[in-house]
C-alpha cells in the first residue's frame, strides 16, 4: 500500500508518516518499481499501534522504547502517565475556575479582569505572607473577591493566613454565606472546620441558622466552634454540646463564659444548672471534670444552682465541697 494510501486508511498524514519513517518508528517494508514508498500489512498494524500509545501520552521517544525494547515494563510508565494526567487535570481544573471567577464577576474592562487574577495568583501563592496580603487588600472593590475567599479559606491551612481570610469575608457583607454552606456539606470534616470558623464571624441570622444545622455534624470539632458561636449568640440548643465541652476539659473557660451569657436568659438558668447538675451526678465523670462543673455552676443564677451549691459544699470529694462553699460564699456576698 503506498504513503498517500496509509494515510487516508489510517488518518495518520503523510507527513506524520515520513517523519515516523525519520525517527525510525516505522519503515515501510517495500518499495515499488518507481522508487515509492510500500507499507506492508505489518507496517499499518505497527501505525495503528503507535496512535494507540500516543494516545495514552507517550511521547514518541517513549512509543518507540515500548514497541522495540523486549525489557520494557509498562507498569512503570503507566503510572508516570497517571501522575502527569493527574497534574495536567489539576492545573486545567484550576484554570477552568479561575475563568469561572472573572466571568462571574462580569468585568467590565481588562483593568478588573487583571486585578481579579493579581487576585486569585496572590491567593493561590506558596508564600504564606504573600496570600495574608491578598485576603486584607480583597475588601477593597473587586469584582469576584467574595468567591476567591471563600475558596481559598476552605483550603487554607495557614491560621495566621485563615484569620485574614475570615476577617476579609467578614467585611464583604454576606461574607459568602451561600458558599460555606456548601463548605459545610463537604465530605472533609477539615473543610466543614473552616467553613464554621469562616461562618462564626458573620454575625446575622442567615450565619446563625448554618451554625444552628453544624450542631448536627458528625464531627465533634466542627460542633464545638458551632455551639461556642451559639452560646455568645444566645443559642439555648447549644447548651448541651457547651456542658459536654466542660465535662472533656475542650475550651472549657470559654464553653463556661458561653453557658454564663446564655444564663441571662432565666428560662434557660435552670435548665443549665439542670443539665450541669445532672452531669455531677453520674458516676462516671471523673474528679477533675466535676470540678470544672462546679465551678461552671458560679455564675448560672438561680434556685436550682443554689440549691446544686449547697449540697455540693458537703460532697465527699474535698475539692468539690470547698469550690462549692467558695462559690456560695461569693453568691451570699452579692
Amino acid at each position: 500500500m503506498l504513503i498517500g494510501d496509509v494515510a487516508r486508511e489510517s488518518g495518520v498524514s503523510a507527513r506524520m508518516l515520513r517523519h515516523y519513517e525519520s525517527l525510525g518508528l516505522v519503515r515501510p517494508t517495500g518499495r515499488t518499481d518507481s522508487g515509492y514508498r510500500e507499507y506492508s500489512s505489518e507496517d499499518i498494524r505497527r501505525i495503528f499501534h503507535i496512535e494507540s500509545l500516543r494516545s495514552l501520552g507517550l511521547s514518541l521517544r517513549e512509543v518507540g522504547r515500548a514497541l522495540d525494547d523486549p525489557g520494557f515494563r509498562p507498569s512503570e510508565l503507566v503510572e508516570d502517565l497517571i501522575r502527569q494526567t493527574r497534574e495536567r487535570i489539576a492545573a486545567e481544573t484550576e484554570l477552568l475556575t479561575r475563568l469561572r471567577r472573572i466571568g462571574a464577576a462580569e468585568p467590565a474592562d481588562w483593568e478588573y479582569v487583571l486585578q481579579i487574577v493579581a487576585l486569585l495568583q496572590a491567593l493561590g501563592s506558596q508564600n504564606a505572607a504573600t496570600r495574608q496580603r491578598a485576603a486584607l487588600s480583597a475588601v477593597e472593590d473587586i469584582p469576584g473577591s467574595v468567591e476567591a475567599l471563600v475558596e481559598a479559606v476552605l483550603r487554607e491551612t495557614d491560621p495566621n493566613v485563615a484569620g485574614a481570610l475570615r476577617w476579609a469575608l467578614a467585611h464583604t457583607g454576606d461574607g459568602g454565606l451561600a458558599l460555606l454552606a456548601e463548605g459545610l456539606g463537604s465530605p472533609v470534616a477539615e473543610v466543614r472546620k473552616r467553613a464554621v470558623q469562616s461562618i462564626v464571624e458573620i454575625p446575622n441570622g442567615e450565619a446563625t441558622a448554618l451554625l444552628r444545622d453544624a450542631l448536627t455534624d458528625p464531627d465533634v470539632v466542627v460542633r464545638r466552634y458551632a455551639a461556642l458561636a451559639l452560646g455568645v449568640r444566645g443559642v439555648a440548643a447549644a447548651v448541651p454540646t457547651l456542658i459536654d465541652m466542660v465535662v472533656e476539659e475542650t475550651n472549657d473557660v470559654d464553653a463556661a463564659d458561653a453557658l454564663s451569657a446564655l444564663a441571662s436568659d432565666p428560662a434557660l438558668a435552670d435548665q443549665i444548672a439542670t443539665g450541669l447538675v445532672d452531669c455531677l451526678a453520674h458516676n462516671a465523670v471523673e474528679s477533675s471534670a466535676r470540678r470544672r462543673l462546679t465551678q461552671a455552676l458560679a455564675d448560672i443564677p438561680g434556685a436550682t444552682t443554689s440549691r446544686a451549691l449547697a449540697d455540693l459544699s458537703h460532697d465527699e470529694d474535698r475539692a468539690v465541697a470547698l469550690t462549692a462553699t467558695y462559690i456560695l460564699g461569693i453568691r451570699d456576698a452579692r
